[in-house]
């Protein structure tokens, strides 16, 4: 099938181009170890300190390598060698790991607790005592054993620690085991050491000295502390894009191949990341090299100006919207699921809130469906029964007997608060606009599915009866989350539409039409905006705050908080045209 007329315009790699830092990024081992070693010697010290700390996922042995060949004269301490024990490390973290492949509990754990203090001293005393001239200090912690006289932090984004789980290239940090389970070695990820390493992490970003990209093997990206936090500083004052990532799945389909330009040969995708910090990269260009960093650093680092104050002081140094992309086009239903309640996720898995969803169709095919809420009159036990039976084997579940099944026409919106049942069918391409914790999906069935993997898809009926909220039948559904579209306000050349979500939900969503100009102010909330219908659109700054920002079909965009006001118009083969953009922002 063709699903746009024209050739693929849709960025797949975003850069912001940083500003005033020319002289301050290197790549390659030998550009990036002279850099550090001219720091180094500008200490004119006669005996120095160069502490390198390294993100879980990080390849030590390449690390150590590159160290030993640039610095043969010096003496090495990994601090990895003082960690506790692998079954101590267990013992500590059983809790919040459980049994099950998919869901933990979130970590309260400091990076310290993982390490034996008495051979953290054991190595301090060493080090004060080496009479080497130069001496490193490296590994996941090195700051525990010495600040440095000069700090890098070897970084690596969370798509590419999963690329390198799959690749089984290493396992979760602390614990040997590269042969299990996808789905168990990013559950460790998620719930325990990214939480636990970005604490460490967030007050030496705003100190070092260097950001070693290690993203790509044995090419090195090296940048300025410095440049780091004037790039992050500058993308929280404009509009920018985080580099987003495509995957296929079981349920796969065929539209982004063609609209978001992707490799025509692979069988399918079925996820884009378009806009999930957690996950999501950020580029930085500076001078001639473009570096990779989890766009959780921007998070991190200037969560106030991202975000606003009133989104802050609500949650933190987290980013709460959500948007990526569900290809069901010329592929299957989505596993049917539900999300829990404020008060589940809360007390079993240590979440502050819920993942409270909705699905807007930027295309559907002829059939296309969603399915959402019970059917009127169901009876709770007989459909957990049949479920049930349909996880033993014994049926498949009986869908059409307890679920609605709703048709879906382009840009239709689908509001689901959490605890509602619902799934895209098949040829449905979804925009998915939701809070965050996505990971938080329990499934019910997966239509007698297998993954990827060649193993049965998790299915979490026990979690689910517990969410399920049996009152969102038929006409409660109908009547409250579907198409609740309500007109805002026009001007000419455009109009403004509330589209939801439901009052549950944080998420508030607009929907502006327009042929001509339509400003927008943040009010000091960040905005999460796409472009679902047109063909490109420009941003612009009233007061010249920001350069001119050009967007294309489907590409989600972040607006910081701090911007204030700005205005998007039609452009390049667009202008004159009606096109439309969605709006996402907290409800303070």
């Amino acid at each position: 099938m063709n699903y746009s007329s024209n050739k693929s315009n849709y960025d797949k790699f975003p850069c912001i181009e940083v500003t005033g830092c020319q002289e301050s990024s290197w790549e390659g081992w030998e550009a990036t170890m002279n850099a550090i070693a001219l720091k180094l010697a500008d200490l004119n010290s006669a005996r120095s300190i160069l502490v390198v700390d390294t993100y879980p996922g990080v390849d030590l042995q390449e690390l150590e390598s590159e160290l030993k060949r640039s610095y043969p004269d010096a003496e090495l301490f990994n601090v990895e060698k003082a960690k506790h024990s692998e079954e101590k490390i267990f013992a500590m973290l059983e809790r919040h790991i459980t049994d099950d492949r998919v869901f933990g509990f979130i970590a309260p754990h400091k990076l310290q607790e993982f390490f034996d203090g008495n051979k953290i001293n054991s190595i301090k005393e060493k080090l004060s005592e080496s009479q080497a001239s130069q001496i490193i200090v490296f590994g996941a912690g090195a700051s525990l054993v010495h600040e440095g006289d000069v700090h890098v932090y070897a970084d690596l984004a969370r798509w590419e620690i999963q690329q390198r789980y799959r690749r089984g290239e290493i396992g979760n940090w602390g614990v040997e085991n590269k042969n299990e389970d996808i789905l168990r070695r990013y559950k460790r990820a998620f719930f325990i050491e990214w939480r636990v390493f970005d604490r460490y992490k967030t007050p030496l970003l705003k100190r070092t000295d260097f950001i070693l990209d290690t993203n790509v093997k044995q090419e090195p990206k090296l940048l300025t502390g410095d440049a780091l936090r004037a790039g992050l500083k500058q993308a929280a004052q404009q509009p920018f894009r985080l580099v987003p990532f495509f995957d296929p799945g079981i349920w796969g389909g065929q539209w982004m191949k063609e609209v978001c330009g992707l490799d025509a040969d692979k069988p399918n995708y079925a996820w884009c990341f378009d806009c999930v910090p957690e996950e999501n990269s950020l580029f930085l260009k500076v001078g001639n090299v473009r570096v990779e960093i989890p766009s959780q650093d921007l998070v991190l680092l200037e969560p106030k100006a991202l975000l606003g104050e009133e989104v802050h002081a609500r949650f933190g140094a987290e980013f709460p919207i959500r948007f990526d992309f569900l290809d069901t086009m010329e592929g299957q239903n989505l596993s049917l699921q539900v999300h829990p309640l404020t008060e589940y996720i809360q007390s079993e898995f240590g979440m502050h809130y819920t993942q409270d969803e909705s699905y807007y169709m930027l295309d559907t095919g002829e059939d296309a469906v969603v399915y959402l809420g019970v059917k009127n009159d169901v009876d709770p036990d007989e459909m957990m029964e049949d479920l049930n039976a349909a996880q033993r084997g014994e049926k498949s579940f009986d869908d059409d007997r307890f679920i609605n099944k709703f048709p879906a026409k382009k840009h239709d919106h689908f509001l689901i608060p959490a605890g509602t049942i619902h799934c895209s069918g098949s040829n449905a391409m979804v925009l998915e606009i939701s809070a965050t914790p996505y990971i938080f999906t329990f499934k019910l069935w997966d239509w007698d599915r297998l993954g990827l993997d060649g193993l049965p898809r998790p299915v979490h009926l026990e979690h689910g009866k517990e969410v399920i909220q049996w009152d969102r039948d038929t006409d409660w559904t109908e009547k409250n989350l579907i198409n609740r579209v309500e007109d805002i306000a026009e001007g000419d050349g455009w109009k403004e539409e509330r589209t939801g979500l439901h009052e549950r939900e944080f998420i508030e969503t607009r929907r502006h039409w327009f042929n001509k100009t339509v400003t927008h102010h943040t009010n000091g909330n960040v905005n999460v905006l796409n472009l679902i219908e047109g063909r490109e659109a420009i941003v612009e700054s009233p007061s010249n705050a920001f350069e001119a920002f050009i967007i294309h079909y489907a590409e989600t965009f972040v607006i910081p908080a701090g911007v204030g006001s700005y205005t998007i118009r039609p452009y390049g083969e667009s202008e004159g045209q009606d096109i439309a953009t969605i709006k996402a922002f907290v409800r303070v």
